[in-house]
Parts: structure tokens; C-alpha cells; sequence
């Protein structure tokens, strides 16, 4: 891989996470009653997740839907198999209570995202649209409804958001 290919990659890490954070630092503002800062803030993570896609193009990482959802598999798949279990190990060891359970919530979702691509994929061409749902706490995702509770974090229905 040459190095502007990893200078790509790692610009695409970036700003990506600034994206995330930037969000978090605007859910906070507005917690706060600093509707300015909340919008400069999402603003900011607007324009870094420009930054991002273009590192994406510019990778030529974004294929055709049915590349992208097997790709997709994949990576959920890896993080569900390989990444998130050796993080819960090490969380549990250390005492780490809250990064353990982030961790075992996110593992569970992911999860439950292979094999919605998976079906996504596998039904690519007659897709019925339906309804997703997520949950604000572990971000546990279902088709049609939300449950009364979510079988992973035993949040409430009203926790679920309706991603349209």
C-alpha cells in the first residue's frame, strides 16, 4: 500500500471520529441550553464527514450496493467475531465496568447488523421497505417496530428512534 493510500485511510480515521465526537460535544450543548455551540458543532461534524466521504472516494472504497453490503457483513462480522470479545476480556480483567458494557452492547448489535445486510443483500433486488428503529441506549436496530423492551439493554419503547 503506498503512502498516500495510509495518509487516506488514516485522514478518513479522523475525521470520522471527529464526526462522532463533534456530535457527542452538540448533544451535550443542547443539554446545556448552548444552542449555538450545539449547532457549530454539528456543523463541524457536517463538513468532517465531507472530508471523510472524500478520503472514501478518493480510496475508491465505496462500490456498487451489493459490494458495499457484502463489505458491510464483513466488517460487522469481524468486530462481533474478533474485535469485541478480546475488548470485553480485557474491560472485565481491568474493571472497567463501563467500557465492558459498551463493549458487550455494542458486540450484540453488530451482530444483529451482519445479518440485516445479509438479508439486505440477499433480497437486494426486492427489498421491501420497512420501518428501522434504534435504540438510544446500546443501538440495538429492528425492522417494523420497536419492542416494549429491547432484548439487549432492557431500555423502554420510548427509547427507540425512527431512522428515516
Amino acid at each position: 500500500m503506498s503512502k498516500t493510500e495510509n495518509n487516506l485511510k488514516e485522514a478518513f480515521a479522523g475525521e470520522s471520529q471527529a464526526n462522532r465526537t463533534y456530535l457527542a460535544f452538540a448533544k451535550q450543548a443542547d443539554r446545556e441550553g448552548y444552542k449555538q455551540a450545539a449547532k457549530l458543532f454539528r456543523a463541524a461534524a457536517e463538513a468532517e464527514t465531507v472530508h471523510a466521504h472524500a478520503h472514501l472516494r478518493a480510496l475508491g472504497t465505496v462500490g456498487k450496493t451489493a459490494e458495499n453490503l457484502k463489505a458491510a457483513v464483513a466488517g460487522e462480522t469481524h468486530e462481533f467475531k474478533n474485535m469485541y470479545p478480546g475488548m470485553i476480556e480485557d474491560a472485565k480483567a481491568e474493571g472497567k465496568r463501563a467500557a465492558e458494557q459498551s463493549f458487550t452492547y455494542a458486540n450484540a448489535v453488530e451482530k444483529i447488523h451482519a445479518a440485516l445486510y445479509q438479508k439486505a443483500l440477499d433480497n437486494l433486488d426486492s427489498l421491501p421497505e420497512v420501518d428501522l428503529w434504534v435504540c438510544s441506549v446500546c443501538g440495538n436496530t429492528v425492522e417494523g417496530e420497536p419492542p416494549d423492551e429491547c432484548p439487549i439493554c432492557r431500555a423502554k419503547k420510548k427509547a427507540f428512534f425512527k431512522v428515516d
